[in-house]
């Protein structure tokens, strides 16, 4: 039988069914997370008791780095890519839950855990997980559909560095929300501009 004979049709899904696949796809990737973050980390994913230091420090890094953002960066990029910025608040609210139940796992959560049962080496796990976000950012980039000047893509991999490591050192210091917390501020900086 040859490919070309093949009567493919398009099948229709209800998006509870899309929503559904997600669910469980994410469930079973949060939870290869958690079951080996307790075991390496020492610490629970999350903590019921609010320690003030870390939470004032993931306040302090997550406005700096939404300052950074809105100032320096986010006039530049909103003209070369504006497909990557919300357009209204309901746009921004399903980009920033994206951002944080699907990016904070794929590219920062799910690849710790691996390296981390792999090399059982915090330090090399923090470090091979960065290298990984700078992979992904250098590849997002160069598919961009307009180039990016080299002092702007400079600024954005050192951001991604200091971005990615400060998530792993709040989410190894205190927990899930901690780190949550740090990238909702960040992404806050969008409702400034849209409202």
């Amino acid at each position: 039988m040859h490919l070309h004979n093949l009567e493919l049709h398009k099948a229709t899904f209800p998006v509870w069914y899309l929503m559904l696949l997600v669910f469980l796809v994410t469930s079973i990737l949060w939870g290869f997370v958690f079951a080996w973050h307790t075991t390496y980390s020492q610490r629970p994913v999350f903590t019921l008791k609010l320690e003030f230091k870390p939470w004032l420090a993931a306040t302090f890094a997550g406005l700096c780095g939404a300052c950074i953002w809105s100032f320096a960066l986010d006039p530049l990029l909103q003209l070369k890519i504006p497909q990557e910025y919300p357009t209204d608040p309901r746009h921004w609210f399903a980009m920033t839950l994206s951002t944080l139940s699907l990016g904070l796992l794929f590219l920062i959560f799910a690849p710790y855990a691996w390296l981390i049962r792999l090399f059982r080496n915090q330090w090399v796990a923090i470090s091979f997980t960065v290298l990984l976000g700078v992979v992904v950012l250098i590849m997002k980039t160069k598919a961009a559909p307009v180039p990016i000047s080299v002092s702007l893509f400079t600024a954005l991999i050192l951001l991604r560095i200091v971005s990615v490591t400060c998530s792993l050192l709040l989410y190894l210091r205190g927990g899930l929300l901690l780190t949550m917390w740090f990238v909702l501020l960040i992404e806050a900086r969008h409702l400034f501009k849209l409202g």
